[in-house]
């Protein structure tokens, strides 16, 4: 790797390190970038997935005020995004990427209309609950997690759109307080599933190029620590937008 792909793998970073804090999608700007330096796909998903890992915790933090009053339900969601994200890890690992390249696609499509619907699907899941107090979003937000890990151990792109779709629609909380439980969820995710791929490449024939782990880490996390002070400013209905346009772009990004 010479100094202009270093510059231009530090970049991604930051970008991605910015967008997945607001939004999510940022691994379509890094892995973009490494398949484009020449690293073979899944290289570029293992190690781009190990090197967003210090952004996506930089971002959560950066929404603590947020997270306060949310420890017992982000414990209980936690465990539904660990489990999905080491299913998802050894998918990569045991299948081929094209088998959920339609998958994706479909996925995030399927959030951006939750999204956009948002407002609407909440009232009426709040009118259908009245009476209930259901503080972690009841078995179906659980659920909804667990697939959202498995979709981010797998490839990640996006996951954060799904993960706002699916908290906002389920849990009486303002999109900041749901955007910074995606946070920390998304980060669970990465986290989990970078361990999963650590150990086989220290166990098995696993490839990771840590340079670009290293570069990508240190880009997301000034990009995560901007991303959040960024972020908390934007009204709902801005943020709801740009989560619509980022994942448009995401959509093309992966037609393309």
């Amino acid at each position: 790797m010479d100094v202009l792909d270093a510059v231009a793998v530090f970049a991604a970073g930051v970008a991605a390190g910015g967008i997945n804090t607001i939004v999510g999608s940022g691994s379509l700007i890094t892995f973009p970038t490494l398949v484009a330096l020449g690293y073979p796909p899944v290289v570029a998903n293992v190690s781009n997935n190990i090197g967003l890992v210090p952004g996506s915790t930089t971002g959560a933090y950066g929404y603590r005020e947020e997270l306060k009053g949310q420890r017992e339900r982000l414990l209980r969601l936690g465990s539904a995004s660990v489990a999905g994200a080491l299913a998802g890890a050894l998918l990569l690992l045991g299948l081929p990427a094209e088998a959920f390249d339609v998958i994706v696609i479909a996925l995030i499509v399927i959030a951006l209309v939750l999204v956009v619907v948002q407002p609407r699907l909440q009232k009426w899941v709040l009118r259908r609950r009245e009476g209930e107090h259901r503080p972690h979003g009841g078995p179906a937000l659980w659920v909804g997690v667990l697939f959202a890990g498995m979709y981010g151990g797998y490839f990640g792109a996006a996951q954060g759109i799904i993960l706002i779709a699916l908290l906002g629609i389920m849990l009486d909380e303002d999109l900041q307080r749901v955007n910074a439980a995606k946070n920390v969820l998304s980060a669970v995710v990465n986290g989990s599933a970078a361990v999963v791929f650590t150990l086989m490449w220290l166990f098995s024939d696993t490839e990771i190029n840590w340079w670009a782990v290293l570069l990508i880490a240190s880009g997301a996390v000034v990009g995560g620590l901007i991303g959040a002070r960024v972020g908390r400013r934007i009204p709902p209905l801005v943020l709801r937008s740009v989560i619509v346009v980022v994942g448009i772009v995401a959509i093309v990004n992966l037609l393309v």
